[in-house]
């Protein structure tokens, strides 16, 4: 019997099973699936070096259409060859007859160790139970399934009037460590019970990513596997959204604040992270300085250092500024902590020891007006503690 998950979307079930892939002790194997075929749009890393699964819903995307996406966590099935190919296409092959539907209905995602093949056997042992097994878990147990690093797992769900039935869109997603723009090691998966048209939900998961997953950074590496999934299985009945829809608005809205929401819960998951840190930066002469100059500053991890031993180090953010790349002039730029205000047109104004106090705070916001413009950028990312290092140097062990 399919159990219905309140605060999913409806027609989606899920399935989660242990295949100790990694090791033992937790479910790793999660299976998503549509009550009847979907409208589909993806996302996918920019890096070269693409894993297998990647390359594999790269070719499956441009049908836009799917059913069911099948997750693996503590192996990144990447940069193992054809064997690598194979495995996944495999995997893919066993949920398509589990659950007698066409295998190019089937997206496959995997999140973990790179360079290590697949343990297909204990894999293989597990597929006919979560397939059988779909409606007997939650979207939250899929959301858990799929961590790696992370400490919890991550969903915000947002319902929406339309013709006067209420939608539903759910996000799910896992990261905390290779966070960089271009999404990092990121797995995100949206679904939603309202109708939406092809083109529409392509552009609007795009833009969504963009404001959002691409404004964060945690590391500044960006891993192989990142994949962000949207399904709308229109089982809500409303006519399918358009660009010309009156409800095109309220449903940009919440798949946003989704998007949002989750990067905003990645950063606080970062790896060692005790702190959050907002870099905004305005008065840039275009968007693209604004962000350049918002990303130097959030990558350094000078900066973030000094961040986590409470240092409001100001001269570490002039530094990053002076190498980002845009355009500015030292004597006319501006710096705050929390809005204590530590630089005037380039000088230091005496408030450090003010915001050093500021920096106790898990919420920190730096703030840098160039005033060369009017274009601005917000980028979020978080301290750099030593656990992080000590979460890296054991990843594999």
């Amino acid at each position: 019997m399919i159990k219905r998950d309140r605060g999913a979307p409806e027609g989606f079930s899920f399935s989660t099973v242990e295949a100790a892939i990694k090791k033992a002790g937790r479910k790793d194997l999660a299976l998503i699936v549509s009550e009847v075929p979907a409208v589909m749009a993806g996302c996918f890393t920019t890096n070269s070096v693409k894993a297998a699964p990647v390359s594999l819903c790269l070719r499956k995307i441009r049908s836009g259409r799917g059913q069911a996406i099948v997750v693996n966590s503590g192996n990144a099935n990447a940069c193992t060859g054809k064997q690598g190919m194979e495995d996944a296409s495999r995997i893919i092959s066993s949920v398509s007859k589990g659950l007698f539907i066409p295998a190019s209905m089937v997206y496959i995602c995997s999140t973990g160790v790179i360079g290590t093949p697949l343990p297909m056997e204990k894999i293989n042992c597990a597929l006919p139970t979560l397939t059988e097994g779909r409606g007997s878990s939650s979207i939250g147990e899929v959301a858990r399934a799929i961590m790696t690093t992370d400490t919890f797992p991550k969903v915000i769900h947002k319902k929406i009037k339309i013709e006067g039935k209420t939608g539903v869109i759910s996000g799910i997603c896992k990261g905390s460590g290779m966070i960089a723009p271009n999404m990092a090691t990121l797995l995100c998966f949206l679904l939603t019970d309202i109708a939406v048209e092809g083109k529409t939900i392509d552009a609007l998961l795009r833009e969504a990513v963009r404001t959002s997953f691409n404004r964060i950074t945690i590391d500044g590496d960006m891993s192989t596997n990142d994949t962000v999934l949207m399904m709308a299985n229109g089982l809500l009945g409303n006519r399918p959204i358009t660009r010309n829809s009156e409800y095109l608005r309220p449903f940009r809205k919440a798949l946003d604040e989704i998007t949002s929401g989750l990067a905003r819960l990645l950063v606080q998951d970062g790896e060692g992270a005790t702190k959050t840190i907002r870099v905004t930066v305005r008065g840039a002469r275009t968007v693209a300085d604004a962000e350049k100059a918002a990303f130097a500053v959030a990558n350094s991890n000078l900066v973030k250092t000094a961040v986590y031993g409470n240092d409001a180090n100001w001269g570490r953010i002039m530094a990053a500024l002076g190498y980002s790349g845009a355009r500015f002039r030292e004597e006319k730029t501006d710096i705050s902590f929390n809005n204590v205000k530590v630089v005037k047109n380039g000088l230091a104004n005496g408030r450090d020891r003010e915001a050093t106090d500021t920096l106790k705070s898990k919420e920190i916001r730096i703030i840098i007006d160039l005033h060369s413009g009017k274009s601005a950028a917000e980028i979020l990312t978080c301290d750099f503690t030593e656990e992080y290092v000590k979460i890296n140097a054991e990843y594999r062990t």
